[in-house]
């Protein structure tokens, strides 16, 4: 009996020994695994030999955190890039007008002609107002990005404040021979949202129509809230369509444009937990807003 009793001992102390060994290798492999994938750029997932339930759920949890390390260094790389795009965007938008500043200025004191001197005064004040509209785009969209706060809200009668914005762009629209073509919904449209940002979205909007447009514009509010800016627009496709709420994107029809509007719209209807798309088909940009 004794023996019998020595026998089945060694027996589970055997199986426990090759339990452990199968274990620490699997920890092994597991740890082993980890270096590499941390230090390599791959997709690779941890993989173990073993069937152990505990060792399974390691392992699922270690690919559950690469997955989100991975993420977050993809994300890092592409902010990256965008960042030193930004910076080399900003230093060309900014140079262009100061460059004109420059040598005009050296033109004014060179002449005492009144009539070049006038017209040298009026270049530099054009190229300075570029200059400091994209510096306030700049500031603006920096603001945004960096405000985490929820921004206040009201009730705001939509249909209103659309209405008053394109009357405040009629000089500049008239201006480029654009009679707008208006279809608001009668139904009474109401969001909570932040007043002054819904303004800044529909006046963006607006002045993205005057620099883009080739002669037309068609406003629509539908009765479910969906606002959308139509105009037939030249030089542009699907793929720049796409690109158009980037940050500094601008097209070469775009006059003193800073590439930064559309980026503020989209910002900050995201903010009013919206959304905001872009089309275009047969030659028409179409800019849509469902908040």
């Amino acid at each position: 009996m004794i023996y019998l009793v020595v026998g089945i001992l060694l027996i589970v102390i055997a199986v426990l020994c090759i339990k452990i060994f199968l274990l620490k290798r699997s920890i092994r492999e597991i740890a082993d695994d980890f270096a590499d994938r941390t230090e390599s750029d791959t997709n690779t997932l941890i993989d173990v030999s073993t069937a152990d339930r505990d060792v399974v759920m390691l392992a699922d949890k270690l690919n559950a955190g690469l997955r989100v390390l991975r993420e977050e260094h993809l994300q890092y790389h592409q902010g990256n890039a965008e960042l030193k795009a930004s910076i080399t965007n900003i230093s060309h938008d900014l140079r262009t007008p100061l460059t004109a500043i420059c040598g005009y200025l050296d033109m004014l004191e060179k002449t005492d002609d009144k009539e070049k001197q006038a017209r040298y005064i009026g270049i530099m004040k054009e190229r300075s107002g570029m200059m400091k509209q994209l510096t306030e785009d700049l500031f603006r969209y920096s603001m945004i990005l960096s405000d985490e706060e929820e921004p206040e809200t009201e009730t705001v009668y939509v249909n209103m404040l659309l209405a008053e914005c394109i009357s405040g762009f009629y000089p500049a629209l008239s201006e480029r021979g654009i009679a707008p073509e208006i279809c608001l919904s009668e139904k009474r449209i109401e969001r909570s949202v932040n007043k002054a940002e819904l303004t800044r979205v529909f006046t963006n909007l607006l002045n993205n129509a005057v620099k883009y447009s080739d002669g037309d514009l068609k406003i629509t509010l539908t009765d479910d809230g969906e606002i959308t800016f139509s105009n037939h627009a030249k030089g542009l496709s699907a793929t720049t369509v796409e690109q158009l709420f980037d940050r500094f994107y601008t097209v070469q029809s775009a006059q003193n444009a800073s590439g930064i509007g559309l980026s503020i719209v989209r910002a900050l209807v995201e903010r009013m937990h919206g959304s905001v798309s872009a089309s275009y088909e047969d030659g028409c940009l179409s800019v849509r807003i469902v908040i």
